[in-house]
């Protein structure tokens, strides 16, 4: 993986195939930068393998991946086309505030600009106004999203299946104690088939704006739906090369045709899975 520690809404592409023409492999290169952000204190129920499958697909799609291991204190890179984020604890979530408020500006610039990005739990709370914790601290966030996040005693937790317009049958696991509430502008991702989603009062799960999707599914969630993942990447391209232009060797069509088998199973297990 070529990493460095630096210190209007589309819809989903339908299918892999669809994007998929023939060819021998890149050219030249192509670079994609993507920001993990903070995951030595953001990354719990196996988020960073949302990097991973993000990292894997677009070497399938012919790009060059290049990872900016993003924690406190690090340099900003200089490129962004991807932003990921995980998920973590209170105290995680207070360990990065800081740094994380420093960056606010940066970051709602630009999702304006259409960069792609994907925020789990934690970081998905601080996409939006604040989170209230149990205790009655409030942790502000970055107003992404218009919502908030109120800490509760009871404990969302479990298997999730939900429904998207965009992206279809989703599948993850959520385990969150704050409650999400949408407002204004702000849509959400999905509607919720079994499981709980953002809070106790409807039947919403995620937040969605522009190119910017929050969610609690753990998992890690690409991996399993990567009709979210192929979004992404699109519009990574899209954002850096004004187009998603697939050069695909006949083997890596072949294994990605078996990643998506692979996820399209695990979906179907997921779904008979007990909450």
């Amino acid at each position: 993986m070529a990493q460095e520690n630096s210190g209007a809404t589309q819809d989903a592409p339908k299918e892999t195939a669809d994007m998929a023409p023939s060819g021998s492999g890149a050219a030249e290169s192509r670079p994609i930068d993507v920001v993990s952000l903070y995951a030595h204190d953001m990354n719990i129920y196996g988020d960073s393998g949302n990097v991973l499958a993000i990292e894997k697909r677009l070497r399938l799609y012919g790009y060059e991946p290049v990872v900016h291991l993003y924690n406190p204190g690090d340099h900003w890179p200089q490129h962004v086309d991807l932003v990921l984020g995980g998920g973590g604890q209170d105290s995680g979530q207070r360990t990065i505030q800081e740094d994380f408020l420093q960056h606010d500006e940066i970051l709602r610039r630009l999702a304006k600009q259409g960069v792609p990005m994907l925020m789990i739990c934690g970081l998905y709370q601080l996409f939006g106004k604040y989170f209230q914790t149990v205790s009655g601290d409030r942790i502000p966030g970055i107003g992404v999203f218009d919502a908030v996040t109120i800490g509760k005693k009871a404990r969302l937790i479990g298997n999730v299946v939900e429904c998207s317009r965009d992206f279809g049958i989703i599948v993850g696991y959520e385990n969150h104690s704050g409650q999400t509430f949408l407002h204004g502008d702000t849509k959400p991702l999905a509607t919720v088939s079994k499981g709980k989603g953002n809070n106790l009062d409807d039947s919403f799960e995620g937040a969605r704006v522009g190119n910017v999707i929050g969610t609690y599914m753990h998992g890690s969630l690409l991996p399993k739906n990567p009709r979210i993942a192929d979004f992404l990447i699109a519009r990574a391209a899209e954002h850096r090369y004004s187009l998603f232009e697939p050069r695909m060797s006949q083997e890596g069509r072949h294994e990605l045709d078996l990643l998506d088998r692979t996820a399209r199973e695990a979906r179907d297990v997921a779904q008979q899975r007990p909450r």
